[in-house]
Formats: structure tokens, C-alpha cells, sequence
């Protein structure tokens, strides 16, 4: 029975002590509220409240408690003359004239002090309070300002504030240990306001906050009752930043700025602005959730002024401070926009609004111009109110920079007068060539553009931008929503460069330019690219050339790259070695061929060859040119024919044994196919039938000519063997006599060019070809030979002839059964001479003729100038009535 008791009465002490420990803390409000500390014993009923409060609100709770006391204590003095007397503290705000009821201090502690304080007791103290947390959401800050300052000033005065945060919304009820508070000492600030300061985690922004205030002065420490607030409930933003106004497309007066620091709820803002011109004076203040507040019918002339702030749009909040103001001044024309960037091909519009002399002009007087020397039509023009003027540009063509304008100034005027203010017209060849390549490896893709647009928008950023599709490109490609830059470097070639890397082959890369500017932004035509489609492959290796034995053929053969795997295409190109190549080229279309053989000219040169290859689809690009490969010059044939040659006849002409020299020129390559090893010499005459004479690689022979017909042939040997079409030269004594050459002229044309003409006999004799000797006889020379066809009658001989000096010339006729009598002249034949079988006539007397001809109509065709130019100006008496019937020739000056 005794424990059943005591347990019972514990219980009871405990109940009693969270009734006493219950406390209603005073809830904080966005606006400022009065923390009031009076004595007690000014009145048994009502405190003396501040001034503009009702006694109404002691009574919150059926009559007036106090809230805090605050007393005095003396240390070392006499307490008895002192009197004790209880200061009652308490919160008063005008929204809700809440004053929170409960007895005794926050720890359940009182303060005395021995300090004289009959000002105190006489009118109590008073403070304004207000708290917030600041717009970056790290600080939460409390402001104290004394209402009656004058009794302060004599005394030093102190103020700490004591906070905790409670984690959870219920604990604010209750008032927690003494212990737990944190304190923070407050700073005097500007005109005596006590600035309290206090970190807020990110974290807690949504818990309570409990706090006091202590404050000292001459000795007495007042205590606030309890405070709860929840820090996001009563947020301060900073101001807007950057406030701008401008004139819209519309004509319109767009007021904009920037939110500032970024905060968990949405924002509203007041905007207050003023318009003063010469015939209107107006003052607003608007309400907005957004960024910006058009103001409409904005006037030329005009000055308008705007300020901004900030708070939360749903739930409390406090206002933040104006922002500084700003001003904007429109001028007596007013273009809208001012400015516009534009890309090529598009249509766009410019507004007016005309003020001459104080007057807005009307839109019906408005006329266009564009950089004050090409007049709009005015089909372009729109009327769009009495005073706005609106004009259209159609198919705009880009933009040509003039020095260093790169716009076009479009002028509003009146009829022919126009103000100096215009506005500027950018139009930009959007039309932009993006070009992507995916390499030999199939690894990355390289995307080029070029860079020459950017020069005619200054201040401009250019980016390439692209999306990747899952699969393939769409017939049409638009830009989507969602995309991502990609970085592109400058090359010196002046293109842009982006690498892209890894690479999907099957999907589709859609890519445009972006121009970002001030004025806006344009983006250029997409492009869609499957890396697929544009691969380069790496160029065919192991590339050699030869030129085939028997065939002559230049022959090429390559090897397969490894990537791509699609079918491809080869493509040969060759040229002659040297400095300066001439290529030809030859296509493959076979997927599986690795070689190839084309016919060339020259058999004998050294060919350069390279091979470069492409998918077979005619997708993507052709490989670079294989590293070059070259022929070797080798006998690829037995030569075509051996050489042309002649003789020298050395020992009397009378003798029947005479020493002929054979003299031959050296083969060329494209006869010898390629070289020549070694001549040899074949005979045969009747008695001592055929024998050879190998002479290696002279190109002269002497032997002894006995027979009385002798036939020699010079052949001309390679490593695949001898030729097969020689030349035959008889020596025969019957022959030799042999006369069919009637007449022989030689006729100087200059120092170096000779013809030779003569005539012939009739003969029975099967004649091949003619031999044609020349020799200086003023010089020991070696004589000179040409073989000539048989069916010439007269022959240029090329040569450095000195007109003073002595030649002889000599025709020899080479018949199959030998060699017939030469027609030897000495000397150039003259004109003057008249032979009347000389063939020298039939050459000369014709360039005679040409040339007499071609002097005559040199001087007709001068002579009819000649007389134009001297009597242009003289009348026609056919043409002229009034020069009809003078005779010009009897006049005289």
C-alpha cells in the first residue's frame, strides 16, 4: 500500500513537471515584432504597453501573466535600500497581437543586479525584432533594434542569442535543456540595429528553430520568452540582378532580369516603374511570376524607370530590397527590334515609330530605305496603327561586309527625311557543308567544316551539334529536342575539325551548326551521317609493276586492305617518271581482282604507279593513293627492226677490190625493246655464200668488197633475241653505174634549213629508197647521211649551214639490186640560173608568188584605213542635200 502510493505520487510530480515544462513558443512571422519588458508593479492589470498596441491583447488568456521576470541582486552593497522589482517581457506583433503566456524564465532561472534602474522601472524597454534567413540559404540572421534609444546610450549593452534546432516538428512544444542551446553574440551595427547571426545546415532548412534573446543592460538581463521558427518559412531573397529594359518586336517595353540565388520554391515578383514624356506622366507597380513584364504603348521620347524584388510565390516569406533602379530612354525614332539576325532565304520585319518636332509622325508618310541608297517598295510596307509603320524583306540574300560594317541599316523616314538612327540587319549564309569520314580502322569519325562564315558576324559563337539516333538516318532530318555539343578545333586549312570516337557504324549522327550571338541564334540544315556510309578505307598494299615479257603489257597487282569488308572498287594510275607526272588512269571494277594490265606506249620506260580503292555501292570516299611503285626497264621484246645504215667506200673506184666501212646509227629503245647486247653483221655474196661478223656493240664495220655483188644486213641483238625486220644494202659493180637521178638542186632557205629537189629518168630497176650525203668541203667533216623514202621529190635537211662556205650535196638512188649512180652538186644552186629542166624553179618561183600576193593585200587593207581615218569627217554629197553639187577638189582652204 505504502509503494502503491509512492508510485502515485511520483507520477503526479512527474505530470506537473511537463505541464510546467510545456511551453508555447512564440511562432516567428515574416514581419517585424516588438519584444516589450515592463515592471510588474505599474499596474495590477494591464502592462504599459507600446504605443499603437490594444490593452486588448494582455488579455489573451482571461487577464495579463507575466512572461519573464528580470531582477536585481547585490553583491557587496546594501540590498535593503534596493527594491526588488519583476520585469514581465512579452511579444507584440500587429498581424497577430499574440502575447505567449508563461511563468518564469526559459531555464527556469531570474537574474538580479544592484545597478540603479529607476529608468527601467519608469518606462521599461522595448525592442523591434525582426528575423530571416538570408536568399543563399546558409545563414539565418535576427535584427534588434531599441525603440526608445535615449536610455541606452548611457549604458553598455549586450545581446546574445540561444538556439537549437529540434529534428523533429513536435519537440517545438516542449522547452528543451538548458544545455542544448548554442549562443551567439550579436553585433551593433548601422544606427544602433544588433545584428544576430547563425548557420543553418542545408540540411535543416526545414526543421524548427527554437531561440531567446538575452539582453544586459546597466545590469539587468532581460530574457525573451521562447521563439520557433522554421527557417525556409522565412526566407529573404537577394534582389533581381541585371534589370534591362528594351523595345520589343512588338513595340512593346520588355522589362527583364535575372532570379537570384536558386531556391526550392517558386518566386513571385513586385515591379514598380514610372514613364515621364512630353505628354504623359504615369506611375505602376505590378505583380508577376516570371522573369520579365511588358509595358505597352511605349512612345518615342520617353523616359522610363523600373525597380524589382523578389519573395516566395505560396507560403510565407519576405520581401527582399528593391533593386537598384534602373532607367531607359527611348529615342525620337524607336525601331523594334533595333536589331535582327537572320539566316539567308528567310523573311522578316521591321516596325517604326517617327517623332519629328514633338510630333509623331503618321505611317502613312513613312518610307524605307536601306543603307540610305536603295529605296524599299512600298508593296513591302504595312500599316500597322496610326503611327507604326512596318516593312518586310523577302528572300533575304546574305549579307556582303562593307569595311567594317557587317549589317545593313534599314532607315524609317519621313518621305525624303531621314533620321541619323537606324536599325541593323544581319543575314547569315546558313548553308553550311558538315563533311564526315570514318577511317580505314573503322574506329573514329572526323567531321570538317568550314570556318569562312564565321568572318561576317563579329562576336558570334559557332558549335557544331549533333544526336544519335539508335538505327540508320530518317529520309528527312530535323533537329531534335535533345542534343549535344561537340568540340571542334580550328586546322590550319581553315576548317573546323571534330573527332568523334567511339563510333556506332549503323547509327545515324544528325549535325548542324549552331551561331549563337547576342541578337539570337540560328542553326544551319541538318545533316544526318551513318559512319557506315562514309568510311575511307586504308589504300591497297604491296603494289608492284612490271611490263610483261612477250606481251608488253604493264602489268599492276595490289593487295586487298582488310577494312571494310564491303565489295570494293580499284582505281590504277600511271605515268611516266620524271618531274613533271602526266597520270592516266584505269578503272577495276572486279571486287575480286588484285591485278591488272593496261597497254602503254613506251615499252621501254620507267613507269610510277599507285591504286587506291572505294566500296564498290559508291558509298563513301576513295582510299588515299598506295604508296608508289615503279617499273624496271628490261628487254621485253626482240627488237622490232635493226638498225638503218650506210657505207663509206675508201680506195680508188677504178679497182676491183675496194674497203667498205659500214656506219650504222645506234637503236633506239623503242626499236630494240629495251637494249641492244651486241650488232652483228651478216654477208652473202654468190661465191662464198652466208657468214655473220659479230661486232658487239660498235656501230661501224670495214671490211673488203671483192664480189661483184655483195649484200650485207645489220641486225641487232637483245636478250630475247635478234631482230627480225633488217634492212638489206647490195654492192653491186653493174649497179653502181646505173644513172637515174637527172637533176639536183640545193637551195638555202636560212642558216639552217636546206631543200633539196631533183628529177628522174624512167627505170626498170626496183628502187627502196634514197641516201642523201652532205659535207662541208671548207672542213675536214665526216660526211652526213639521211635515208629518204623513195617517193619524195624533195626533202628539208635540217642542219647549221654558214652561207659562205662550200657544200657538197650528193643523192644517192638504192635500187633491191644495189646501189645506182649518185647525183653529186657542189654548192648551193642560184636563182638567176635557167635550166629549163630544173626543178629548183618549181619551189622558188611559188614563195615568190605567195609573199608578192601577201604584200599586195597588206597594202590594200592600209591604204582603205588610211583613208577612213583622213576622211571620216568629210560628207557624202549622196547622203548631205546641202553638199550636193560642190566639187571638193577645187576647193581650197
Amino acid at each position: 500500500m505504502i509503494c502503491q502510493t509512492f508510485c502515485v505520487a511520483l507520477l503526479h510530480c512527474e505530470f506537473l513537471h511537463m505541464i510546467t515544462a510545456l511551453n508555447l513558443a512564440y511562432p516567428v512571422t515574416p514581419w517585424r515584432f516588438k519584444l516589450s519588458c515592463l515592471p510588474a508593479n505599474n499596474t495590477d492589470d494591464y502592462f504599459l504597453l507600446p504605443a499603437g498596441i490594444s490593452n486588448n491583447a494582455s488579455n489573451l488568456s482571461g487577464g495579463p501573466e507575466p512572461v519573464v521576470e528580470a531582477r536585481f541582486n547585490s553583491s557587496g552593497a546594501d540590498v535593503a535600500n534596493v527594491p526588488r522589482v519583476p520585469f514581465h517581457c512579452c511579444f507584440w506583433s500587429e498581424q497577430g497581437k499574440h502575447c505567449p503566456v508563461h511563468v518564469g524564465s526559459v531555464a527556469g532561472e531570474t537574474s538580479e543586479s544592484t545597478v540603479d534602474s529607476s529608468v527601467f522601472q519608469q518606462q521599461g524597454a522595448n525592442w523591434n525584432i525582426q528575423c530571416w534567413m538570408k536568399g543563399d540559404l546558409k545563414l539565418f540572421m535576427c535584427s534588434v533594434e531599441p525603440l526608445l534609444k535615449g536610455p541606452f546610450e548611457n549604458y553598455d549593452l549586450q545581446a546574445h542569442l540561444f538556439y537549437v534546432l529540434s529534428e523533429a516538428a513536435e519537440d517545438s512544444r516542449l522547452a528543451p535543456q538548458k544545455g542544448r542551446f548554442e549562443s551567439v553574440q550579436c553585433n551593433c551595427g548601422f544606427e544602433e540595429h544588433w545584428g544576430c547571426h547563425m548557420p543553418v545546415p542545408a540540411a535543416k532548412l526545414n526543421d524548427t528553430l527554437l531561440m531567446y534573446l538575452k539582453i544586459t543592460a546597466a545590469g539587468v538581463t532581460f530574457q525573451s520568452p521562447l521563439m520557433s521558427v522554421q527557417p525556409l518559412n522565412v526566407v529573404k531573397p537577394d534582389p533581381p540582378l541585371d534589370l534591362h529594359m528594351e523595345i520589343t518586336e512588338d513595340g512593346n517595353l520588355n522589362i527583364s532580369w535575372y532570379s537570384p540565388t536558386l531556391v526550392p520554391f517558386p518566386l513571385q515578383y513586385q515591379v514598380k516603374y514610372s514613364e515621364n514624356s512630353t505628354t504623359l506622366t504615369r506611375e505602376a507597380e505590378e505583380m508577376v511570376s516570371g522573369t520579365a513584364l511588358l509595358v505597352d504603348s511605349v512612345l518615342p521620347g520617353s523616359s522610363y524607370e523600373a525597380q524589382v524584388r523578389v519573395r516566395r510565390l505560396d507560403g510565407p516569406g519576405i520581401w527582399s530590397d528593391w533593386s537598384a533602379p534602373h532607367v531607359f530612354t527611348t529615342q525620337d525614332v524607336i525601331y523594334f527590334p533595333p536589331k535582327i539576325l537572320t539566316s539567308a532565304g528567310s523573311n522578316v520585319s521591321f516596325h517604326c515609330i517617327y517623332k519629328s518636332e514633338n510630333t509623331i509622325v503618321s505611317s502613312e508618310e513613312i518610307v524605307w530605305w536601306v543603307n540610305l541608297a536603295e529605296e524599299i517598295p512600298p508593296s513591302q510596307y504595312d500599316v500597322v496603327s496610326d503611327h507604326i509603320s512596318k516593312v518586310t524583306f523577302l528572300n533575304l540574300k546574305a549579307t556582303q561586309p562593307r569595311d567594317e560594317f557587317t549589317y545593313d541599316a534599314v532607315y524609317c523616314c519621313q518621305e525624303h527625311q531621314c533620321h541619323h538612327r537606324y536599325a541593323e540587319l544581319y543575314v547569315i549564309d546558313v548553308n553550311i557543308n558538315i563533311s564526315c569520314e570514318t577511317d580505314g580502322y573503322l574506329t573514329k569519325m572526323t567531321c570538317r567544316w568550314p570556318a569562312n562564315p564565321m568572318q561576317s558576324l563579329v562576336g558570334s559563337s559557332w558549335q557544331l551539334r549533333y544526336h544519335r539516333s539508335s538505327l540508320y538516318c530518317s529520309d528527312t532530318p530535323s533537329i531534335p529536342p535533345v542534343s549535344e555539343p561537340k568540340d571542334c578545333h580550328l586546322q590550319r586549312d581553315g576548317f573546323y575539325e571534330c573527332i568523334f570516337r567511339p563510333i556506332f557504324l549503323l547509327s545515324g549522327y544528325t549535325m548542324w551548326i549552331r551561331i549563337s550571338h547576342s541578337l539570337g541564334s540560328l542553326d544551319s540544315l541538318p545533316t544526318c551521317v551513318l559512319p557506315d556510309s562514309v568510311v575511307k578505307p586504308l589504300p591497297p598494299s604491296s603494289v608492284t609493276a612490271e611490263i610483261t615479257t612477250n606481251f608488253g603489257l604493264l602489268k599492276i597487282s595490289w593487295e586487298k586492305p582488310v577494312f571494310p569488308e564491303n565489295k570494293l572498287q580499284f582505281q590504277i594510275r600511271y605515268g611516266l617518271r620524271g618531274k613533271e607526272m602526266h597520270w592516266k588512269t584505269h578503272e577495276v571494277d572486279d571486287a575480286k581482282a588484285k591485278s591488272a594490265s593496261v597497254p602503254v606506249h613506251d615499252l621501254c620506260a620507267v613507269y610510277t604507279v599507285q591504286v587506291r580503292c572505294r566500296r564498290l555501292d559508291g558509298l563513301g570516299y576513295w582510299s588515299n593513293w598506295s604508296s608508289p611503285a615503279h617499273t624496271a626497264v628490261t628487254d621485253v621484246k626482240a627488237p622490232v627492226r635493226g638498225p638503218e645504215f650506210w657505207r663509206r667506200i675508201n680506195g680508188d673506184v677504178t679497182e676491183s677490190e675496194r674497203n667498205i666501212t659500214l656506219l650504222w646509227k645506234p637503236l633506239m629503245k623503242n626499236d630494240s625493246l629495251c637494249s641492244v647486247r651486241r650488232y652483228v653483221v651478216r654477208h652473202w655474196t654468190s661465191h662464198n655464200g652466208t657468214w655473220a661478223e659479230d661486232v658487239g656493240k660498235q656501230t661501224q664495220l670495214t671490211f673488203l668488197w671483192t664480189a661483184q655483188a655483195h649484200t650485207v644486213t645489220v641486225l641487232a641483238v637483245n636478250s630475247i633475241g635478234a631482230s627480225l625486220a633488217n634492212f638489206n644494202l647490195t654492192f653491186s659493180w653493174p649497179m653502181s653505174e646505173v644513172n637515174v637521178v637527172q637533176a639536183l638542186g640545193a637551195y638555202s632557205l636560212n642558216s639552217s634549213c636546206v631543200i633539196l629537189s631533183w628529177l628522174l629518168s624512167p627505170s626498170d630497176y626496183s628502187l627502196m629508197y634514197f641516201i642523201i650525203e652532205w659535207k662541208n668541203l671548207d672542213e675536214d667533216d665526216e660526211v652526213k647521211w639521211l635515208r629518204i623514202p623513195s617517193n619524195v621529190k624533195k626533202y628539208y635537211i635540217h642542219d647549221y649551214f654558214i652561207p659562205i662556205e662550200k657544200y657538197q650535196f650528193s643523192l644517192y638512188p638504192v635500187f633491191s639490186e644495189g646501189v645506182g649512180k649518185p647525183k653529186i652538186i657542189n654548192g648551193f644552186t642560184k636563182v638567176e640560173e635557167k635550166h629549163q629542166n630544173d626543178a629548183g624553179l618549181y619551189v622558188i618561183v611559188p614563195i615568190i608568188i605567195s609573199s608578192s600576193l601577201l604584200l599586195l593585200g597588206t597594202l590594200l587593207i592600209s591604204h582603205q584605213r588610211m583613208k577612213k581615218l583622213f576622211w571620216d569627217d568629210v560628207p557624202n554629197p549622196k547622203n548631205c542635200s546641202w553638199a550636193q553639187g560642190l566639187n571638193f577638189q577645187k576647193l581650197s582652204c
